[in-house]
């Protein structure tokens, strides 16, 4: 008889996303059965993960690690972030989930590994994928976190207690650099693009330029498959530019598109790739970085989106499903030219379940 190992679970939403929280103690040490143990308990791969708890898309089948920073350090918590393959057998470590991360304050409360304040608690958060250094500000009249309140955010029904993410070291996290190639603007396969790394390295070209009107649904999108297919070898040779090597297989750099606001309330109009698909919403570490490339004198947005001159503006970013408000504030650089200080935004998380996932003991043993 094979028995199953129980793991301790919370499952949340944050964000437009949702799946697993882990405190990083109840799962195997080591990276590699670490991932082979999240494969099975989403149920990957399989396109519908029957035999396991996997929303079935990407956006629905990510998962959060979690532990205490050790003494010394300027964050709180550790958050580790595990993109499962829905098809593959793979775990992708390589970028974070700023949606995802709105969960993770309440849950680092939730867990005793942060003492809640009365009214509200500030947690600094480390992302461990990428080096980011994030304060998160949750509700807790009571000392208890509040998840109920008036707050909405597109992509998500109904509404919630707000959570303020606040990207303090935004720039550069996974190429040191905020414009990994040196350039404002740059021409890769024929198209010009702006490769940009706050919150996420980003990829940026205008939806014009790509024969889009940047309208489109992401269904739409997704069922262009040889606008797919471009976007892709642009995303590819970008990444080796932005120094990044070859990023086939791999999700980061991002890929967004570009175009002027169709609204009177809106800054620009983006659509987001993770990077396979068109994201339903907005991600966003991704939806930071379009709202800087909106700041910034040069870019592929900078002609077309609606922005001041402010060193601290709040970009309204619209999106397939509605829209998203990224808050940019700029500095200058030692040539006195702008950059960016600071990036942030509102999010909403829910708690959904707590109990244990079970995964085949031989997966835990590394078998």
């Amino acid at each position: 008889m094979t028995l199953q190992t129980a793991i301790p679970c919370t499952f949340m939403r944050g964000g437009t996303s949702r799946g697993p929280y882990f405190l990083k103690s109840d799962l195997p040490e080591d990276r590699e059965t670490m991932g082979q143990v999240i494969l099975a308990a989403v149920g990957s791969p399989d396109a519908r993960q029957i035999d396991g708890i996997g929303g079935a898309t990407t956006l629905t089948t990510k998962v959060v690690i979690i532990s205490k920073a050790e003494p010394g350090q300027p964050q709180q918590i550790d958050y580790l972030f595990a993109q499962p393959a829905v098809d593959r057998a793979f775990v992708d470590w390589g970028p974070t989930c700023g949606n995802m991360l709105a969960g993770v304050g309440p849950f680092a409360i939730e867990s005793g590994l942060v003492p809640a304040e009365d009214g509200e608690t500030k947690v600094m958060i480390r992302a461990v994928n990428t080096g980011a250094l994030i304060e998160a500000v949750v509700q807790t009249p009571g000392r208890r976190v509040r998840y109920d309140g008036d707050t909405a955010i597109a992509g998500v029904p109904g509404t919630a207690a707000p959570i303020l993410l606040n990207f303090a070291d935004a720039v550069g996290g996974a190429t040191g650099k905020l414009m990994p190639t040196g350039n404002a603007l740059d021409r890769i396969e024929g198209v010009d693009v702006t490769c940009l790394d706050v919150c996420m390295p980003v990829v940026i070209a205008r939806a014009k330029d790509l024969g889009k009107t940047g309208r489109e649904t992401a269904k739409e999108l997704d069922a262009d498959k040889d606008f797919m297919a471009r976007i892709e070898v642009i995303r590819r040779a970008a990444s080796l530019a932005m120094g990044m090597g070859d990023a086939e297989g791999r999700v980061i750099p991002k890929f967004a598109m570009v175009a002027e606001p169709a609204t009177p309330g809106g800054s620009v109009l983006a659509r987001y790739f993770t990077p396979l698909a068109c994201h339903e919403a907005m991600a966003v570490t991704g939806g930071i970085c379009i709202a800087s490339a909106c700041k910034l004198p040069g870019t592929v947005a900078a002609g077309l989106a609606r922005v001041t001159d402010a060193m601290r503006e709040e970009v309204v970013i619209e999106h397939p499903t509605g829209t998203m408000e990224a808050v940019i504030t700029l500095a200058k650089d030692s040539a006195g030219q702008p950059t960016i200080a600071a990036g942030g935004t509102l999010r909403t998380a829910r708690l959904l379940m707590k109990g244990e996932v079970f995964v085949p003991g031989r997966v835990w043993a590394g078998k």
